[in-house]
């Protein structure tokens, strides 16, 4: 079987082509005040037009230290959230789609999250004493401002080992949300087994755990998963390198356990990009992470006879961050261009300095 890369035009459709117009003159009238920020895992007719391009916390820091007084931002609203968090004073972060949203952050809401802190209390004490709660950047960011408030911290795909082990020099436990498959497979990777590691299901009292399995547990992972590194499977790998057994095989941590395993490289999207721009001309790469950022790939390098192949058979964007597109874009901008502000991100003071918190405190490792 071979699995190939959806030939998308790298263009757009003639309805769309005044909305590029319309698109690049807003820019042009709005100048040095707007700084767009495209996610890796853009559609092209947004990307394009992106003044930073790369993952969340990249692109937030970027724009915070740039002379942008409007940071709108093409991704998700949790990303939205970070950039407000970390801008200066007078900027203002917009979202061109407020249904934007990610389906792997909303599987761990700050009740539950308190739900589970509590349950956790009852097993093993203060758990201020015992765990450190570790959120990925991919959560709300109610979510984040609990981390701060209870001496936790945030992580990346790309820091999240080293986050880690900051956590464990600290208190003796992780609790570790809202993506299970990040935590086991940085956990396991730095040497931690399986049997050491417990999943919290949410929709269940004490997490459907036993105390013994509680206090047994080093890192507590939440039940939580993203639906679209969830379509790579081991056997899609395993059909690939029979028809091209010369094949490197690199995926996002974000996938199973069992597909990590089978991987010759793990890695966040950058580490993705890094690896196959610096490999040698001619080589073949399968990977397992979203579509539109394996199809740039592929159109990238291929000048370099590099062929860059989609993982799954099964065609599947991230259905979310598919909801900017070139009409929602045109219409913020356009807005903006009129002096009307729509679709602001705005968190509140006093969550926006505890998420603050825990945001420091990985950026000072």
């Amino acid at each position: 079987m071979s699995i190939q890369v959806l030939r998308q035009s790298p263009g757009v459709d003639a309805s769309d082509e005044d909305y590029q117009a319309r698109i690049s003159a807003a820019k042009a009238a709005l100048g040095e005040r707007l700084a767009i920020l495209g996610h890796h895992y853009q559609r092209e007719e947004v990307y394009r037009h992106a003044d930073f391009t790369g993952d969340s916390l990249r692109l937030s820091r970027e724009a915070a230290a740039s002379r942008a007084e409007y940071i709108v931002f093409c991704g998700v609203h949790f990303m939205a959230e970070v950039a407000d968090v970390l801008s200066r004073p007078g900027q203002m972060v917009l979202l061109p789609d407020l249904s934007a949203g990610c389906s792997m952050a909303d599987m761990a809401n700050l009740a539950k999250v308190e739900r589970a802190w509590r349950e956790l209390r009852e097993v093993l004490g203060d758990p201020d004493e015992v765990i450190t709660p570790v959120t990925y950047i991919n959560s709300a960011n109610d979510l984040k401002a609990f981390c701060g408030r209870h001496g936790g911290i945030v992580c990346t795909s790309s820091n999240a080992r080293a986050i880690l082990e900051w956590s464990w020099a600290r208190r003796e436990k992780v609790l570790f949300f809202p993506d299970q498959h990040l935590g086991r497979n940085t956990a396991h990777a730095m040497g931690v087994a399986l049997d050491d590691m417990a999943v919290w299901d949410f929709d269940l009292p004490y997490g459907g755990l036993t105390p013994e399995r509680i206090r047994a547990a080093r890192i507590i992972l939440w039940k939580g998963f993203c639906s679209v590194h969830q379509m790579f499977r081991p056997e899609h790998i395993d059909r690939f390198l029979a028809e091209h057994p010369e094949t490197h095989v690199i995926v996002h941590p974000e996938c199973s356990f069992e597909v990590c395993q089978k991987a010759e490289f793990v890695g966040s999207t950058e580490y993705i990009i890094r690896t196959i721009a610096q490999a040698a001309p001619g080589t073949r790469w399968l990977v397992g992470t979203e579509l539109n950022l394996v199809q740039r790939l592929h159109e990238r390098f291929q000048h370099e006879g590099k062929s860059v192949h989609f993982m799954s058979p099964t065609i599947c964007m991230c259905s979310t961050m598919f909801r900017i597109d070139a009409r929602h874009l045109c219409a913020t901008l356009e807005n903006l261009v009129a002096g009307r502000v729509e679709n602001r991100i705005q968190v509140p003071a006093a969550d926006a300095a505890d998420a603050r918190a825990a945001l420091d405190r990985m950026l000072a490792l």
